[in-house]
């Protein structure tokens, strides 16, 4: 029962986390302001996360979850239609989007505590994609390449997608983009 009121206040301060964060920046955000959120005091707060830092890299994690649902490690479950589901989700969630999309922008710096986390995160991603790609063509993709090479540039435009959506949501239609994209991917039909 306590583990279970632990997990429950971990994954509450990690949604109020998300919402500091998205309103203030990872640089204005303050472990105060989360803690007074869910009712804690700083020092409360710390006994579920020691530092800033440690609560930035679970804000990044749990987001990579809810975006995977836990399939994580399970390839097999994905295709590239879900991909387009998890395009069109985000789409109904510009905040996390957002605030996920500032987060990796920020932690190109030397000094940003996502700094190790980033790089993980998309060895894994390219990984992810790769075997998504690899179960719809087999070893090569309509153009050639192979999922491998391809990872890379799913990814890319999964994020470049976010951004300008983000930037210009009247302008960018992110899930249908992404459809247009995947479109590229398949093979040409016979006339």
């Amino acid at each position: 029962m306590a583990r279970a009121r632990s997990e429950e206040r971990r994954a509450e301060i990690l949604r109020a986390a998300l919402e500091v964060i998205a309103e203030r920046g990872y640089r204005g955000a303050s472990l105060g302001a989360v803690a007074g959120r869910v009712g804690l005091t700083q020092q409360g707060l710390l006994h579920y996360f020691p530092t800033k830092e440690a609560l930035l890299v679970a804000v990044l994690e749990e987001r990579d979850q809810w975006d995977t649902g836990g399939l994580r490690g399970s390839a097999e479950s994905w295709r590239l239609e879900l991909l387009g589901s998890l395009v069109e989700y985000n789409a109904m969630r510009p905040g996390i989007v957002q605030t996920f999309s500032a987060l990796l922008g920020e932690s190109v710096t030397e000094d940003h505590p996502a700094r190790e986390f980033s790089p993980r995160r998309y060895a894994q991603v390219r990984q992810e994609l790769a075997e998504v790609l690899r179960t719809e063509y087999g070893d090569g993709l309509p153009g050639g390449l192979t999922p491998e090479r391809a990872a890379p540039l799913l990814a890319a435009v999964m994020d470049g997608l976010q951004y300008q959506w983000l930037l210009d949501p009247e302008a960018v239609d992110m899930p249908a983009a992404f459809q247009d994209f995947l479109g590229l991917l398949r093979p040409a039909r016979p006339e």
